[in-house]
């Protein structure tokens, strides 16, 4: 339970999605929790530290699906989506996001040069007015602001 006594500020529900890939796309959401760790966030981190990769990815096995819900639960719960496209990574799952939520007006976006598909990323950016920055300093700044 979270206790927010007034005039204390409200805390806005921040979702961390984008590449996760294990050994290929860097741990960014650490940086973003650090970065904003005396601000008045919620974080939603689906970086899951028992994940198996051998899971078998199918609604019939319990363990990827319980991660796959909570996944899309919290991304409608939050208020704010950060999403982030790691250069080292193809992030099938990622674009994915993007595509159901571009029209939401809770994306910021992170999609460093190198990039696979940085020209689509930029263009769903553009044509629905998302914030985008090329670096998780970008991010950090963007949200402290708010």
């Amino acid at each position: 339970m979270i206790e927010i006594k007034a005039p204390n500020n409200l805390y806005k529900k921040v979702f961390l999605a984008g590449s996760i890939e294990q050994d290929k796309a860097e741990n960014w959401q650490e940086k973003i929790v650090e970065g904003l760790k005396d601000e008045p966030y919620i974080i939603y981190n689906p970086r899951r530290e028992s994940w198996n990769s051998s899971w078998e990815q199918k609604i019939t096995n319990d363990q990827f699906r319980e991660q796959v819900e909570w996944e899309l639960t919290a991304l409608d719960d939050a208020d704010i989506i950060v999403m982030y496209f790691d250069p080292n990574t193809m992030s099938p799952i990622s674009l994915l996001e993007l595509g159901l939520h571009a029209t939401s007006g809770k994306l910021i976006v992170c999609c460093p040069e190198g990039f696979w598909r940085k020209g689509n990323v930029d263009i769903v950016c553009k044509r629905n007015n998302i914030y985008q920055t090329n670096n998780i300093e970008g991010v950090i700044e963007y949200l402290k602001a708010l």
